[in-house]
């Protein structure tokens, strides 16, 4: 027999700090809407969730996630269409996705009633912290930690789920540089590659460092056997387009993420007739087709990314230079079909669209 939640609490701030938003120049991931979620786990079951001023939290210096990594996150954006409506892009997707991770990390699944539910309340108080101007958006952070207070190593019995929003530009603003990455490893079959766990991000900040100060963006990560066969850039999925199909990795061995705009624009390629191959793809095979004049276009996919495109490819001495963007037929044309579809500006037939 269902229990059904308890009705979920809404403190409201006493004073926004939307003013403080400078509307023409809106960085990602630097300020924070009035309210944020926060739901308890405990005794095996999920307490009543509460929306509140966004504030700092109060832990122990115990808290189990600060010392053996049980943490996880997802992250998600709504838009506002031409009347000021919010729409937010596939959450059940990312709903689904959490709670796989949450399986993976030992944590308890989140409810759809906590996720979903307290998301929409969320959004919606805070609606007129989504910005309008484009390429804009309203990013949405939940996630999930363990805070047992408690110095052992062991799955934690309890946990604190919270959503926070924040306004959010592109997260690149220029064509991208990516780095071939041969020598760290990010995941291997049987991990937590297929995760948004902390510690996935958390090892990549060394190599990540290395690679900027190389002058590239971002990493494109290779399998931890053999040093062969591409993966996913620490920030997005990624895919090529060589001859006239459209190639990407595919996700079997457990080491990917299966991002959520990954699989938008599969569908949307497919929907056009477009063939998309995911299947394992070598970095050999990439420097044959660039050589050969094929690789004619490469970009990463995500929901803080959306669609980026990348300009250069570096592997070892071997720096493939992709043709001008304006040629560029599928990335292109995929950001303006997504963009559409996630400002309903097109026909949302797909369901991906939540409107609040």
């Amino acid at each position: 027999m269902s229990v059904s939640m308890p009705e979920l609490i809404v403190t409201k701030t006493a004073e926004s700090r939307l003013s403080e938003v400078d509307p023409a120049n809106i960085q990602f991931g630097k300020i924070y809407s009035d309210h944020m979620l926060i739901a308890y786990y405990e005794n095996g079951a999920w307490k009543q969730p509460e929306i509140m001023p966004y504030a700092n939290l109060s832990l122990s210096p115990a808290t189990t996630f600060m010392h053996y990594g049980q943490a996880i996150f997802e992250g998600i954006k709504a838009y506002k269409d031409a009347d000021g409506n919010p729409l937010v892009f596939r959450p059940y997707d990312n709903w689904k996705r959490m709670n796989r991770s949450a399986e993976r990390m030992a944590m308890p699944a989140v409810t759809e009633e906590v996720f979903i539910d307290g998301l929409r309340k969320l959004v919606s108080l805070d609606r007129d912290w989504i910005p309008g101007a484009p390429e804009t958006s309203l990013y949405i952070r939940p996630f999930m930690f363990a805070i047992d207070e408690f110095i052992g190593v062991r799955p934690a019995e309890k946990f604190m789920f919270i959503i926070i929003t924040s306004p959010a530009g592109p997260y690149y603003n220029k064509p991208v540089s990516i780095y071939v990455q041969d020598e760290y490893v990010r995941a291997f079959p049987g991990g937590i590659g297929f995760t948004k766990a902390a510690g996935n991000y958390g090892m990549s900040m060394y190599p990540t460092m290395k690679i900027k100060e190389m002058g590239y963006d971002q990493i494109l990560w290779t399998d931890g056997f053999e040093h062969k066969y591409v993966q996913e850039i620490g920030t997005m999925n990624v895919f090529f387009v060589v001859g006239d199909k459209v190639l990407t990795p595919d996700i079997t061995q457990d080491t990917i993420l299966a991002g959520v705009t990954r699989d938008s624009v599969i569908t949307l390629l497919r929907e056009k007739g477009i063939t998309v191959e995911e299947r394992p793809i070598t970095i050999d095979e990439l420097q044959q087709a660039h050589h050969a004049g094929e690789l004619k276009e490469a970009f990463g996919t995500g929901t803080a990314a959306s669609i980026a495109p990348i300009y250069a490819l570096t592997y070892r001495d071997d720096k493939m230079e992709l043709p001008p963007m304006e040629t560029w037929e599928h990335a292109n044309w995929l950001k303006k079909e997504l963009a559409d579809i996630r400002y309903g500006r097109k026909e949302d037939t797909h369901n991906w669209v939540v409107r609040l």
